[in-house]
């Protein structure tokens, strides 16, 4: 691998080390309530995102470098999605983790999952193994899209949130 791929495998992780950096203390607070115990601490959240975040950046590298290299036209749509869905997943954690809207957050998911899968199917014809490498990318997006359904959820509805209690049984 030149240079060019830790670049691309480092890229991605700016997102969570900046996000890192100017929310250290202020997170929204949704999963700290008692009744959030399905919900993941915030670290587990950002270490999974940045394991996540360094494969798609390899697999970015694969589709760049089999079409070539540089900045050339047939990496345009391939790398274009690549980009945008990156800036929602930024833009995600950053209101899974600080904001308090539950319901703009899982519109950026659903559309970051839409964004993903579409990428899955571009890349495949160009490097099998980068669109594999976004299989586990679409599993944890799975995930995430139910613990924040489940926020938005809570959030129309808090009176009726079970108890720690009720969500044992």
């Amino acid at each position: 691998m030149k240079l060019q791929g830790p670049v691309f495998v480092g890229v991605p992780l700016l997102g969570p080390i900046l996000i890192c950096m100017f929310t250290h203390n202020q997170t929204s607070g949704w999963c700290e309530d008692e009744r959030k115990l399905w919900c993941p601490p915030h670290k587990v959240i950002l270490l999974v995102w940045a394991t996540i975040y360094s494969v798609i950046g390899y697999a970015s590298y694969l589709v760049w470098k089999d079409l070539g290299g540089g900045f050339r036209w047939p990496l345009a749509l391939p790398l274009g999605l690549y980009s945008f869905q990156l800036t929602l997943s930024w833009t995600f954690l950053t209101l899974f983790l600080t904001a308090n809207n539950p319901g703009l957050a899982l519109l950026d998911l659903l559309l970051l999952y839409g964004l993903v899968a579409s990428m899955v199917l571009i890349w495949q014809p160009i490097n099998k193994l980068a669109a594999l490498l976004l299989l586990p990318y679409l599993a944890w997006l799975t995930v995430t899209i139910a613990i924040t359904y489940r926020l938005w959820r809570d959030s129309l509805c808090p009176a009726h949130q079970p108890s720690p209690s009720e969500e044992s049984h």
